[in-house]
């Protein structure tokens, strides 16, 4: 039995230095897992097949072949007779939801100015391929399947290709297999971990490499994604799940608690925090963490997550909340607040940000069509969630009339000369000689 749940908590005033990191990254663990990852991307790149097959039996105790490897038709359709017609249901209700707001969001992008003869216009343009990557283990992962392969359909993606962590008996669980189905996808292959990256990225015998690779995972994942990104692009550096709550006197501290155990359930790294200018909330959410973590389900991962990486801070000052909020650059963020459309303008690095105490971390992960892939670990600093534009190049197009060209002429001059390009300038002059 785990012992008593105790969260750290401090107040804002003595933070240690380090409590952006989420305690879990030191130099040393970073070498020894890019290390790992580094041996395995290196095997498949060479030995293919062989080596997927070989880490998929040492790390998930799974034996396949190579013609294993990929998911068949019929499995497919085995995979609906053991689901329900209420889950194809909701997994169809998240697609169209999600589809809806991509395809809105693609109808924005394209635009197209004329100005004095010459003419821009920014067109997109679908990435060929993508790999998407769906975490397995200690849960199943159907949604994270839909938020990643409807946008690159919306997108115009010719080949989606999934990978997905089998189970001991050489399987992936029928939702995901389900959900691959209703998102059009063209290939699923039953391997996950670092060789599934390294599979998409640089391709075997059974697998050709994709153009981009997105979706979550493990910290071995994220650091597979982040070496393959000299060969082949990626979404972001997507780890383990994070909700920050951001609350003041007026918060439900049940519901808080809740949302918290809620996000520790995903894995045992998992991070949950609460910034509070309450310290009478503060005290009522540790209670409340203890008596829900006590009856929930999966109560050991929840449990080692709260009490590895949970947190409660307080501060004085409401300006604190969003100062906070934006150093730690949370994956989720909720505001539960008085006013929290007022500190939800001021927040700059968070991946989402759900406002009230009706929009829970789970809304948003399921149905509230906004995509559920977002930068954890703090890469909200230079990371968007993931999007349909994700799944797309722009290119510009122009086209200039002699006029135009004229127009603009004697700038080009002045600018190739001082950056020491004068052919670049004899080009636009040839088209005015007779």
């Amino acid at each position: 039995m785990p012992n008593r749940l105790t969260v750290k908590v401090w107040d804002s005033a003595q933070l240690p230095s380090d409590w952006v990191k989420r305690g879990k990254t030191d130099d040393k663990g970073s070498e020894d897992v890019e290390k790992t990852v580094g041996n395995v991307l290196g095997e498949v790149r060479q030995r293919g097949d062989v080596a997927v097959v070989e880490f998929t039996e040492r790390f998930d105790k799974t034996k396949l072949t190579p013609k294993d490897m990929r998911v068949t038709d019929k499995e497919i359709e085995a995979a609906y007779k053991a689901v329900t017609k209420e889950q194809v249901a909701a997994l169809k209700f998240v697609k169209e939801k999600l589809e809806a707001i991509e395809e809105l969001t693609l109808l924005q992008q394209p635009a197209k100015t004329t100005h004095e003869g010459i003419t821009v216009q920014t067109a997109l343009r679908p990435v060929e391929s993508v790999g998407c990557y769906v975490p397995g283990g200690q849960a199943i992962y159907p949604s994270t399947l839909v938020m990643t392969a409807t946008p690159a359909k919306v997108a115009g993606v010719q080949r989606i290709v999934v990978c997905s962590p089998p189970t001991t008996n050489g399987t992936i669980n029928p939702l995901i297999l389900v959900a691959a189905d209703i998102c059009g996808v063209d290939e699923v292959y039953k391997i996950g971990g670092v060789q599934a990256i390294a599979a998409l990225a640089y391709g075997t015998e059974s697998i050709k490499p994709v153009r981009k690779i997105v979706g979550p995972g493990s910290k071995y994942v994220t650091a597979a994604k982040i070496l393959v990104s000299q060969h082949v692009a990626i979404d972001m550096p997507a780890g383990p799940s994070e909700v920050l709550v951001l609350a003041d006197e007026s918060a439900n501290t049940k519901l808080i608690a809740a949302d918290m155990v809620s996000q520790a359930e995903h894995g045992a790294d998992s991070v949950a925090g609460l910034v509070t200018t309450s310290t009478k909330l503060a005290d009522e959410v540790q209670g409340w963490l203890e008596k829900l973590v006590d009856a929930a389900k999966r109560k050991e991962i929840v449990h080692e997550a709260l009490s590895k990486y949970g947190f409660i801070i307080t501060c004085k000052e409401r300006d604190e909340l969003a100062v906070l909020a934006n150093l730690f650059a949370p994956e989720h963020l909720e505001i539960v607040t008085q006013n929290p459309a007022e500190i939800a303008e001021k927040i700059t690095t968070a991946g989402l940000i759900l406002i009230g105490q009706f929009s829970p971390v789970a809304l948003s992960d399921y149905a509230s069509g906004t995509d559920h892939v977002l930068p954890t670990g703090g890469y909200g600093y230079a990371f968007s969630g993931l999007s349909v534009l994700d799944f797309t190049r722009r290119v510009s197009i122009v086209e200039s009339s002699k006029e135009g060209l004229q127009k603009v002429k004697s700038t080009i001059k002045v600018l190739t000369e001082a950056e020491g390009l004068p052919n670049h300038y004899k080009a636009v002059e040839a088209r005015f000689e007779q």
